[in-house]
């Protein structure tokens, strides 16, 4: 009964979700099947994305690899023949990437020389001993902020970095991701990003995903070209306090 409940309320608020995300669309002048849906079940158990899964969500996201690793095993466990995509949307450190790219389909904060190596090799290893059967997309995480406590590179850095991993055949560039400032109007933040995302799409087509907004703002990321939002509290609730 309580996983019926669960799901019946997991199942009411993707609705929700998805409407917002469809009138979005419509304001914008844009078709809802130019945005995707990535649900955040970071904080939460692996019961609940395979509840999700089971509702047709096909994008799933984690933020931290010492929570995601053991999720994404218990998720396979749970659902052995679902087919979902996992995303790593938090800061990764370096030391981090074997350990990530042994389950993430996708790395969206991806923002320094540094790190593009780190997962070159992680990823040409686990494509060696057949942990891995693809290359790993990535998408260039953008600090749209002064403060150089958050991830993200500087919009400066983005057409080299860029420029780095269309060199390398183990990892695939996809685009660029992005959080919008805290207590900052988000419509000049993702139009910022939106400018990014149009100069770095003359040189590099292939780049042409934009992840931005979540919960609290995607119909202003919509509104700006935003072709993936990230959602999570909307969706599962409110997050119980974790230690850091």
């Amino acid at each position: 009964m309580a996983e019926h409940a669960r799901k019946a309320g997991i199942a009411e608020s993707l609705a929700k979700v998805r409407e917002r995300i469809e009138r979005a669309c419509v304001n914008a002048g844009r078709s809802s099947g130019e945005v995707g849906l990535s649900a955040v079940t970071k904080t939460f158990p692996a019961s609940d994305a395979a509840l999700l899964a089971d509702l047709g969500v096909t994008d799933l996201a984690e933020n931290r690899d010492q929570e995601a690793a053991p999720k994404v095993r218990e998720f396979h466990r749970l659902r052995p023949r679902s087919r979902v995509r996992w995303h790593m949307v938090g800061q990764l450190q370096r030391n981090k990437a074997r350990s990530v790219v042994r389950w993430a389909d996708v790395v969206e904060s991806v923002d320094s020389r540094r790190l593009v190596e780190a997962l070159q090799r992680a990823v040409g290893g686990a494509l060696e001993s057949g942990e891995r059967s693809e290359p790993l997309d990535a998408l260039l995480q953008v600090n749209l902020e002064q403060r150089t406590d958050r991830g993200g590179c500087a919009p400066e850095e983005v057409p080299e970095l860029a420029e780095m991993i269309t060199r390398m055949c183990e990892i695939r560039l996809c685009g660029v991701m992005a959080v919008a400032p805290l207590n900052e109007d988000p419509d000049v933040a993702f139009a910022t990003l939106s400018g990014i995302s149009e100069r770095l799409r003359r040189d590099f087509s292939e780049a042409r995903e934009v992840s931005a907004g979540m919960s609290s703002d995607l119909e202003s990321a919509i509104a700006h070209g935003s072709t993936r939002v990230r959602v999570g509290t909307a969706l599962l609730g409110g997050r119980p306090l974790v230690s850091p």
